[in-house]
């Protein structure tokens, strides 16, 4: 199959690459950096060198694609000038009409955990908007990616455990949270690109489902603080805290509101009611050893 990419090589976009050139597609590989070209055609990929945000870059990278793989950059929510609801918004509609124009019939989108509220539900309600938009599409089987609350975005604890010696959000402790690691997200991601659809479906993607003192065992273990706690703080502490290092207070504002939800199970209410009937296999201990490393290197 001729499969298109976005994400250039980011946490799921490379291994995604890496898995469908292994089992003999052909992979272009959509990167805004000339940069990565190199290191994306070591792999075995042809590198698209533009903006997704390009209609008509975008609308030639998926035109004589037989599946393509959309997902939203990530954005420096630390810059003041960002308007993250408008960069996500417009993202999502050139998608819609780089999808159309150029005539592909099978789309997956990295959605998230929480797209099924259309309020309340802080950063993550553009994408409830997105599946809208491309929802309305016609003749083209899209199956929107759910993953769950990634491993990675543990690395911002790293300077509270440094500093206060303890994990606190507004979120988790004694509630499930569902983790999920890019590779298994990956793995989900061309599974669905390489299988038949007819028409449109939700697919939600986790590793693990812990709650917040049994992910701070595990990570403490691997970074040799075996007694680290996760400790609950209210909303408005949370929101202090992100504002006080810089975050710009509307993206703030938004992933306070996000977690709040996801303390209160709104945010996995479709999830539960939809959850994976086999997990991912890369679990939290194997992620740990990632985390580990990291943390001591800063």
């Amino acid at each position: 199959m001729k499969i298109t990419i976005t994400g250039s090589l980011g946490n799921i976009s490379k291994p995604l690459a890496k898995e469908l050139i292994q089992k003999g597609h052909s992979v272009t590989v959509i990167t805004s950096s000339n940069e990565r070209k190199n290191e994306i055609e070591a792999l075995g990929a042809k590198a698209a060198i533009g903006s997704v945000q390009d209609l008509s870059f975008l609308t030639q990278a998926f035109t004589g694609a037989d599946a393509v793989y959309c997902m939203i950059p990530r954005a420096n929510y630390f810059d003041p000038n960002l308007d993250l609801d408008s960069f996500t918004r417009k993202t999502g509609n050139v998608y819609a009409q780089a999808i159309k124009q150029s005539g592909v019939k099978h789309v997956v989108f990295l959605s998230s955990i929480g797209a099924h509220l259309k309020e309340k539900s802080g950063i993550i309600q553009r994408y409830n908007e997105i599946e809208s938009v491309l929802n309305q599409l016609s003749d083209v089987s899209i199956t929107f990616m759910r993953p769950t609350s990634f491993y990675y975005n543990l690395l911002a604890y790293i300077p509270a455990i440094k500093n206060q010696g303890f994990i606190s959000a507004n979120y988790g402790a004694h509630s499930t949270i569902p983790w999920v690691s890019p590779n298994d997200i990956a793995s989900a991601i061309a599974e669905e690109l390489t299988t038949s659809l007819d028409g449109k479906k939700v697919r939600y993607v986790a590793s693990e489902e812990l709650n917040g003192h049994e992910t701070a065992k595990i990570l403490g273990e691997a970074i040799g603080k075996p007694d680290l706690e996760w400790k609950l703080i209210s909303d408005e502490e949370v929101l202090n805290g992100l504002i006080s290092v810089g975050m710009q207070p509307k993206i703030a504002a938004g992933l306070v509101e996000m977690y709040a939800a996801l303390n209160n199970d709104t945010l996995g209410a479709d999830y539960y009611q939809n959850r994976p009937e086999v997990l991912g296999k890369t679990k939290l201990a194997d992620y740990a050893k990632e985390f580990a490393a990291i943390y001591n290197q800063k």
